[in-house]
């Protein structure tokens, strides 16, 4: 049954159990269909007559009583139901000759009409038809073509319904003509060593049907002029024999891909009548490209069991990337896709299998960048689908027949091929480990993070300060370990190994002692990386064993080679590498401009820029990208930045044809680039910086109904290496020794994985106003000041943070008084608001507000935010616009900040209210 029959038949049996009528919503959800493939062959099926549409909206369809006739159903031949299917122009199968087998091949009615006639011809012509030849490169489906022919033949009753189709690769026996020779015609006993017995070949068991021949230029010359003889005669000779002759009733389907022109091919086209080209996918429709698609992955829908879903991005991939292999690549491809995206699937705990660019292959992406010569055809095809392609397992979706490659995997590996990956993945659950758990082992590099922690530990420290969050006990066994590894591993640890590894081991060992997991998921690497290391660490840890009556696990003496395997030398971060950013613009020098006023004004050449005129295509912008990337990574990755456009695909290709980590930004602004490359210079991760300009990008789109702002509690963060230990120990200093502790929350953080530490930190500023972070490892926090461990303890930082809790309290009393005096916002809720504006100002300004100062700010926009609230006016500015062109850059920076204040309370501040803050800001800020 083709597929718009189902359609046809699927609509009857609504209107029969539900209602006269059906919208094709309410078809797709009847069938599990997506709605515009519905749609579409809904109206395909107005046209021949057999469905009318009902006036009004949504338009209702209903079936035309009496032409749905009796053959609509499957039909048969000889007790074997025959392909059947939907052609190209989406006729139905029985108004076009029932269950003929070609017309289930994509592209019956185009591409493939002159070879389809020709076989037909080659299969009736009188008496027993004619041999033929099928030339075309690998995967274009000579195979598949071949059995299509057979089954005409038993169709058109030319051949009977049981009779055979032998399929033999000569390929496969090329190096031994004598076993070739024997397995086509058959071996007479005693024709060579081994042979010890008569056997048939292919041609008898092939008698009365069709013997189909692939890779038939592989035959030896003596085989080629056997088979020459039986095409001429209709006799052959086994192997062996000298006189009898024997005689079968078989039709030669010949294969080759040698080109056309060959000696070899010369020679078999003077013997075999019909000779039939098969196009290469290249010359084949987007159309007949799209319905091979759609059938393939529907297979695959089918094996998994689930419906799969495609972007349309990937679709478009799929439909214009350069395929050399045809068919059999196309489908090997659209396995891969759908394999990567079922693991995906299962690891992510989603209830839908989505294929995106994510998941194809590198060469199929490079698609997308054709879309501008094939934009026109490709509207036209895809003008009904949404953004999503729905393919179903359902019968209903899966009704087409096309021409197959020959199988990409071995019989049974189909079905394992998702097992294992579904296996791989409830292994980690069933130890368990939940989908975090899981990404960490997939991801984390425990070197780096330890490379990073070690980098901000000081090199220098105090004893008497150092005891103060170490255990003295522990302080004295972490200066024998290092003593003794080495002695054994000849070399020699500075104070900041001991440092480190004493505040290491304050928090490991009370998690021994709690019962608490330790879990080291690059244990493997570190064992084999560092095995001298982990001997020692295996060695030492003996005595943490004596000393405190614990079993040290393996997990915690992969963390103990880290240390021993330490070279202080190695953790000098003074170039640090950083993130690069590029930006990609449409246009002669938009993105020049554009680069030139972000470096500009963060003082560094931290971005970079690649114009693209709008004469340029996209491949060669492509391979223009790809060497900038390469020549810009510092082993961060890179951040580009794009407006629209093909530009916006260019990302995961590149990262995954270069290696180098790329995210991409699109619809850039001036203020996302500095944003950007301000965050670049700071060090930050490329997934944070992505997804603050992410955030910049929601923030600044345009709303007109404010959300109303909680009241902010204060929060101090402590950080170490574990999130454990030190940080707890930190934390007893702050809650001892600093005034108006009331005021404040303390949490502690685990600084191992410094990405998600800062999305801990980014989570933490939606409910809180973080004062400072103090800890063991500096990590660039943008706004919010770092006091480091030492610092703490030495007095000089614990000095700084009272400072700050004294001068929030302040601005915290400030807010009650302002509750008194306004009448349309609340007075604490619009402090913290503008607190976190003049951070966030401050901190890109890189100056520095006195609390008085701050507290002036503070004051003057409050009662600003109330006035414009109740509906008053803007107070006018002197010479407003001398000012702007003396501060543009420091006038645009306040204004796109102060767009979170406006958002906030749902008001408009002009551009007279946003000089006088610049002008506060700019006078008194201190660098």
């Amino acid at each position: 049954m083709g597929k718009i029959e189902q359609i046809l038949s699927a609509l009857k049996q609504y209107n029969q159990n539900h209602t006269p009528a059906a919208d094709a919503a309410a078809l797709s959800d009847f069938t599990g269909l997506d709605r515009s493939t519905i749609s579409r062959y809904l109206n395909q099926l107005v046209k021949k007559g057999l469905v009318a549409k009902e006036p009004g909206r949504p338009v209702r369809f209903v079936v035309v009583e009496g032409q749905l006739g009796p053959n609509a159903n499957n039909a048969t031949h000889g007790g074997k139901q025959e392909p059947g299917g939907l052609n190209q122009e989406g006729a139905m199968a029985d108004e076009l000759g029932q269950g003929d087998p070609f017309e289930g091949l994509v592209g019956a009615r185009d591409s493939l009409q002159v070879p389809t006639q020709q076989a037909k011809a080659a299969i009736m012509y009188p008496p027993k038809g004619l041999h033929t030849l099928l030339l075309g490169e690998t995967g274009v489906g000579k195979s598949m073509f071949a059995q299509v022919m057979h089954d005409f033949a038993v169709f058109s009753g030319q051949i009977g319904g049981q009779s055979p189709f032998i399929h033999f690769n000569c390929a496969d026996y090329a190096d031994n003509p004598q076993l070739v020779m024997g397995q086509i015609f058959g071996v007479k006993k005693g024709a060579y060593t081994g042979a010890d017995k008569e056997r048939d070949g292919l041609i008898r068991q092939a008698d009365g049907g069709v013997l189909f021949l692939d890779e038939v230029h592989r035959l030896p010359p003596q085989g080629q002029e056997m088979l020459f003889t039986f095409i001429d005669t209709g006799q052959f000779r086994k192997l062996g024999e000298a006189g009898a002759t024997e005689s079968a009733s078989v039709r030669i389907i010949a294969a080759t891909t040698e080109e056309p022109g060959s000696f070899l091919l010369r020679t078999f086209t003077r013997r075999i009548p019909m000779v039939i080209t098969l196009p290469a996918l290249k010359d084949r429709s987007i159309h007949e490209r799209f319905t091979l698609i759609e059938h393939f992955v529907s297979q695959e829908s089918k094996r998994i069991g689930k419906s799969i879903w495609m972007n349309k991005n990937s679709m478009i991939s799929f439909l214009l990337y350069d395929c050399p292999n045809n068919i059999g690549q196309l489908r090997s491809d659209i396995q891969l896709a759908c394999a990567k995206a079922f693991l995906n699937y299962k690891s992510s705990g989603e209830h839908y299998i989505l294929i995106n660019q994510n998941d194809i292959p590198q060469h199929v992406k490079r698609g997308l960048m054709r879309l501008k010569d094939n934009r026109d055809e490709l509207d036209y095809l895809l003008r009904s689908h949404d953004d999503l392609l729905k393919f179903n397992q359902s019968p209903l979706q899966t009704a087409v027949t096309v021409a197959q490659p020959e199988p990409v995997w071995v019989e049974g590996e189909e079905t394992l091929y998702y097992d294992v990956i579904e296996q791989k993945i409830e292994d980690l659950r069933q130890d368990g480990m939940g989908q975090e758990r899981i990404q960490e082992i997939l991801n984390v590099d425990i070197d780096t993070y330890f490379q990073e922690f070690m980098s901000t530990i000081p090199g220098r420290f105090h004893t008497d300060e150092l005891k103060k969050v170490i255990d003295p006990e522990i302080l004295t066994l972490t200066e024998t370990m290092l003593r003794s590894a080495g002695a054994k591993l000849h070399r020699a640890y500075d104070e900041k190994v001991v440092f480190a590894l004493a505040l290491h081991l304050n928090g490991s060992i009370a998690r021994i002692q709690q019962g608490q997991t330790i879990y080291h998921p690059n244990l493997n690497k570190v064992r084999g990386k560092y095995a001298d290391a982990f001997v020692v660490a295996m060695e030492e840890s003996k005595r943490i064993e004596l000393l405190y009556n614990i079993q040290v696990p393996l997990d915690e003496i992969g963390y103990l080679t880290l240390f021993f395997a330490a070279d202080s030398l190695d953790f000098d971060t003074s170039e640090e590498p950083k993130v690069g950013v590029l930006v990609i613009m449409h246009g002669p020098s938009t993105a020049s401009s554009m680069v030139h006023v972000a470096n500009t004004l963060i003082g560094s050449d931290q971005v970079e820029a690649l114009d693209m005129p709008l004469s340029m295509s996209a491949e060669a912008m492509y391979d223009m990208a790809k060497e900038t990337i390469l020549a810009m990574d510092e082993g961060r990755g890179v951040l580009l930045m794009v407006d629209m456009g093909s530009l916006m695909n260019f990302g995961a290709m590149l990262s995954e044809e270069t290696g180098v980590r790329v995210r991409t930004v699109d619809m850039t602004s001036t203020p996302l680039v500095i944003e950007a490359g301000r965050k670049a210079m700071l060090g930050r991760d490329l997934h944070d910086i992505w997804e603050g300009c992410r955030g910049r990008q929601g923030r600044q789109s345009p709303k007109t109904v404010s959300q109303e702002e909680k009241q902010l509690r204060r929060l101090i963060v402590t950080a170490c290496f574990t999130g454990e230990g030190a940080a707890a120990r930190l934390q007893d200093v702050l809650d001892k020794q600093l005034n108006h502790r009331e005021s404040f929350d303390v949490k502690t953080l685990n600084i191992l994985n410094k990405s998600a530490f800062m999305k801990e930190l980014d989570a933490l500023k939606q409910n809180y106003r973080i004062l400072a972070v103090v800890g063991t490892m500096d990590v660039p926090t943008d706004d919010i000041p770092f006091i480091s461990a030492m610092d703490l303890l030495g007095g000089k930082g614990l000095k700084a943070l009272q400072e700050k809790v004294d001068e929030e309290v302040a601005f915290m009393q400030v807010g009650k008084s302002l509750q008194a005096h306004l009448n349309q916002v609340d007075g604490q809720q619009v402090a913290d608001r503008i607190l976190r504006f003049l951070d966030a100002v401050t901190g890109r300004m890189e100056v520095r507000l006195t609390a008085d100062v701050k507290t002036g700010i503070l004051l003057h926009l409050g009662f600003m935010v109330d006035k414009l609230k109740s509906g008053g006016k803007e107070t006018a500015f002197d010479n407003l616009a001398d000012f702007k062109l003396n501060n543009g850059a420091a006038f645009d920076l306040v204004r796109d900040e102060i767009r979170g204040i406006e958002k906030a309370f749902g008001i408009s501040i002009g551009d007279h209210e946003v000089a006088y803050v610049c002008h506060m800001v700019v006078e008194n800020g201190v660098s």
